[in-house]
């Protein structure tokens, strides 16, 4: 079978590979003639552990190839995947203009039968629009089904989230469509992956339900984690106590300066601005969305508070990506931090192992510079803070780190380290939620 994935960032690019890995013919749309020249010589556009090897194996076996030509790509293929971006337009909704523009060009190009399969994070009602869209502006007598198949893969585990994922979600008003994706990914049938087969507007809603309701479990643990913090409880021993409870869960139950990425941020808003919209507002999400942001703002303020004043005063920086194994900044919270501690006077001292490109794009300054290493960024500090737990950052040589320094004050905004240990070598640390 051929496919076509149209766009080739994040979700489209590990998406073809993985399919492409399945057997299957997969050609990768772009209208960025640059992205598709660099993807023909084997360059990555970010970082994604695995992925590299991933498409030079598959362009090698002759299944995964990459072009600007979208009339060529989707007239050749039974299976049409959507895969271009839905920012925030600024008002809490995506922005679905470059899926609008993709089922104009699609319209023009499709001359028979084709299954659209949207991967985009699209709100409820876009994949039933998309269809009319394409449908009203087809010859007439061709038909196309819609399929909508969120995805659910976490940045820097993507490929073993694509090759075994928790579930596969399918929504769509055709059967005969539903058994054409179905057979694109059988593979996973032999894994026994559960399938949810639903229609369009619930497979939708399923994609922000899911986002929303991990981004609440993160807020939820740092709200009890500064209550920790007033009480003299370890937030550590709390979250693994309620992880251990089946109907909890222990995954999404770290502390720390607040989620990002380029998902849990955008899908919260969109939802919520759902709910206002349609007259059923979703307390919860709201609140979740303002206690991540207020847990930036607290992260400073601690910073601040162990330092006394911020002006004039040099911070180390250690992780600006929003997670480790990822390139990518988006809505990262070390944008938030850093720019604040510039602003209050600070001179910042940055480190990321893969993320510092992407952040140089974001944030500037006179008073910002960036280091070939954490021992560099930390050199001359009167902080150190981490920011992104990196496996790197774990190991760090302490008593080198203890000599360069300019004061030995830790400030671990996602506890990295063990309290005890890091005070027993002669450390002030700081972590969050770990008592007085």
């Amino acid at each position: 079978m051929h496919i076509t994935m149209i766009g080739t960032g994040y979700v489209g690019l590990v998406s073809g590979a993985g399919l492409a890995d399945f057997g299957l013919q997969v050609i990768c749309v772009d209208q960025d003639k640059d992205k598709i020249k660099r993807l023909k010589k084997g360059e990555i556009p970010f970082y994604e552990p695995g992925l590299e090897e991933l498409v030079s194996k598959n362009v090698k076996n002759g299944r995964l190839s990459f072009t600007t030509d979208m009339n060529t790509s989707v007239r050749q293929s039974l299976v049409i995947f959507i895969a271009v971006g839905t920012p925030d337009d600024g008002q809490g909704q995506p922005d679905l203009s470059q899926v609008e523009a993709v089922a104009r060009e699609l319209a023009e190009a499709i001359d028979d039968y084709k299954v659209i399969v949207t991967k985009s994070t699209v709100p409820v009602g876009t994949n039933r629009w998309l269809k009319e869209v394409i449908q009203a502006n087809l010859k007439k007598g061709i038909k196309v089904d819609v399929v909508s198949n969120p995805e659910f893969l976490r940045e820097g585990s993507a490929i073993e989230d694509f090759m075994r994922p928790n579930r596969v979600v399918l929504g769509s008003d055709s059967a005969e469509a539903l058994a054409v994706v179905k057979d694109i990914y059988r593979p996973l049938y032999l894994i026994e992956t559960p399938f949810v087969i639903t229609g369009l507007e619930t497979a939708e809603l399923i994609k922000y339900a899911s986002n929303a309701f991990l981004a609440t479990k993160i807020s939820f643990i740092n709200e009890v984690a500064n209550l920790c913090e007033k009480v003299g409880a370890d937030v550590h021993h709390v979250a693994r106590a309620m992880g251990l409870d089946g109907r909890i869960g222990p995954k999404f139950l770290h502390p720390g300066p607040g989620y990002g990425g380029s998902c849990f941020p955008k899908d919260t808003v969109a939802l919520a601005h759902l709910g206002r919209k349609l007259d059923s507002p979703l307390s919860i999400v709201e609140t979740v969305i303002e206690v991540n942001r207020r847990q930036r703002a607290r992260m400073v303020n601690k910073i601040e508070t162990a330092l006394g004043s911020l002006k004039g005063r040099t911070v180390g920086v250690l992780g600006l990506t929003f997670k480790p194994n990822t390139s990518d900044v988006r809505e990262s919270p070390a944008i938030d931090i850093v720019r604040i501690l510039l602003e209050r006077g600070a001179k910042v001292k940055a480190y990321d192992p893969a993320g510092m490109d992407e952040f140089k794009k974001v944030v500037t300054g006179r008073n910002l510079s960036f280091c070939q290493d954490a021992y560099q960024a930390a050199k001359g500090a009167e902080a150190l803070v981490f920011l992104t737990e990196w496996n790197e950052l774990r190991n760090l040589d302490l008593k080198k780190l203890q000599k360069i320094i300019a004061q030995p004050l830790i400030l671990d905004l996602r506890n990295i380290y063990e309290s005890g240990k890091m005070r027993e070598l002669g450390y002030t640390y700081i972590g969050v939620g770990r008592g007085l």
